[in-house]
């Protein structure tokens, strides 16, 4: 079940999955050290899909909107559903909430430099050179809506 929630809104399970989700990914499974709850996450957006038979969050991200633009960030899918299309059906999700609170904005991604294609697939065009953030190398992104081939 698709969910867009401010931190208010969550709840306090909601709140321990989406962690435990994110910290699986880009600290367990990266092998990262650094702050992955932030500030940023106080005024974000939190779009996810909570399984209903186990509550666990299978996919999420979040949307942070400032006066020219918004941004997407913190995209991850549970490790055993990478590859089943639910990366995609999450960032359909993700268009769809920044179109309809923020209409007519630019819409930004920072995305790992391994994903790019991904994101090129679904509108995204890179803007720039590769970058490092939190140790990984990433790729500022601009939603066009024009799908690459």
């Amino acid at each position: 079940m698709w969910k867009v929630k401010t931190l208010e809104e969550l709840s306090s399970l909601e709140l321990l999955e989406i962690l435990q989700l994110r910290i699986d990914t880009f600290v367990v499974e990266q092998n990262r050290i650094y702050h992955e709850v932030d500030d940023k996450d106080k005024i974000a957006y939190h779009i996810f899909n909570q399984n209903k038979a186990s509550n666990a969050v299978e996919s999420y991200a979040r949307i942070i909107a400032t006066d020219e633009e918004v941004v997407i960030g913190r995209v991850t899918t549970n490790k055993s559903l990478r590859g089943s299309g639910q990366g995609k059906v999450l960032m359909e999700q993700v268009i769809e909430v920044c179109q309809k609170h923020f209409p007519n904005m630019t819409i930004k991604l920072e995305s790992q430099k391994q994903v790019v294609p991904f994101y090129e697939k679904l509108g995204y065009k890179s803007l720039g050179e590769p970058y490092i953030f939190e140790q990984t190398p990433h790729v500022e992104m601009l939603y066009t809506g024009v799908i690459a081939e």
